[in-house]
């Protein structure tokens, strides 16, 4: 069977045509999750009894996979399916961390071939090599879903749904900055929309200070790489990351926004360390990673405080230059203008 897409998915479950199984798996695990949950709700109305007609079987439990299958086969009570969720299923690419097994071949295979007609299965996969004979079992006898992972103009657009379903408005930078922030978590960028409408009382707008003071950023660690690697000795290297972050699919304006992030920061960690505010201090009141801060605060102990007030002051003049369209519109002409700003930096 071919594989479908999110939207495919919500096109059938909307004309309500079910499969008897289905195979839910990807990288963007917040929409998987809650596609699972979808198609289970829509399979039970309020008459039905569906605590006796709902089960879940994890596969780090081996066995498992044979007391799924034979819930499978018993009739529902009082309802006209039984949904039994098969979790944790792994296919891996060694082999080394199945926990669907070809020891149970025959009786995945078994079934699959003759699901029942009164239950749905939903299996929801956290690792899926296509190439595996056990994938390719599931993949050719049930109605497979992949979930990739948004690109950052998907975000924008699901954060901008998101805000105005919660019944509030945003302004579009902040919509970029929040998502520049959170990255393509798509679960902690719905935690945190909440936490930002919640905040954006009583005027009910989300704006750009207000992200700034509230959203920690998760993307810190690949583009605190970036922006550390502009005031190295190797001038090549930056521009070498930057490439692949856009190659990657990244948009140049949320890459600017990390990077004016990253070095307002800098800026403020180097002026409280010149203050002379303890290191401990000053990872709490900027709030940074514990794992990564040693980093990131001995990088502001390197820089050039003036440079930094420079470069913010050019990441303004490029961020404009990219909406005004200077240089060329489009992706095309953002990029060529983010990057020839690396360029001037690099080069200071």
């Amino acid at each position: 069977m071919p594989v479908l897409s999110r939207e495919d998915l919500r096109n059938k479950l909307k004309k309500r045509e079910f499969a008897p199984v289905y195979l839910l798996f990807g990288a963007e695990t917040y929409l998987r999750d809650l596609a699972a949950k979808t198609i289970a709700n829509f399979l039970f109305d309020e008459n039905s009894l569906r605590e006796f007609n709902e089960n879940e079987y994890s596969l780090n439990q081996a066995e498992n996979l044979t007391y799924a299958l034979a819930s499978a086969e018993q009739l529902p009570m009082i309802a006209a399916r039984r949904v039994v969720w098969i979790t944790d299923v792994k296919v891996s690419a060694s082999g080394n961390k199945d926990t669907l097994k070809e020891d149970y071949e025959k009786q995945l295979t078994s079934y699959l071939t003759r699901p029942s007609k009164t239950s749905v299965v939903i299996f929801v996969a956290d690792e899926l090599d296509k190439r595996r004979k056990m994938a390719k079992i599931l993949l050719e006898n049930s109605c497979a879903v992949e979930f990739a992972k948004f690109t950052d103009h998907e975000l924008v657009n699901w954060a901008r749904k998101e805000v105005k379903d919660a019944g509030f408005d945003a302004e579009e930078k902040a919509l970029h900055q929040l998502v520049a922030l959170v990255g393509d978590n798509l679960r902690k960028l719905t935690n945190e929309i909440k936490k930002v409408t919640t905040a954006a009382l009583p005027d009910k707008i989300v704006t750009y200070d207000l992200v700034e003071s509230l959203v920690a950023n998760s993307r810190e660690i690949p583009n605190f790489g970036l922006t550390d690697q502009l005031f190295g000795k190797d001038k090549r290297k930056p521009l070498h990351t930057l490439k692949k972050i856009l190659d990657d699919g990244a948009e140049p304006l949320m890459i600017l926004g990390l990077i004016a992030h990253n070095l307002r920061r800098t800026l403020m960690a180097k002026e409280l360390m010149n203050q002379g505010v303890e290191r401990t201090e000053v990872v709490r009141l900027m709030k940074l990673h514990p794992k990564y801060h040693q980093d990131f605060l001995e990088s502001a102990r390197r820089s050039d405080a003036k440079k930094l007030v420079y470069i913010i002051e050019k990441l303004a003049k490029t961020d404009l230059a990219i909406k005004t369209s200077k240089g060329g519109g489009g992706n095309a002409g953002a990029r060529m203008q983010i990057e020839m700003l690396v360029c001037e930096i690099v080069n200071l």
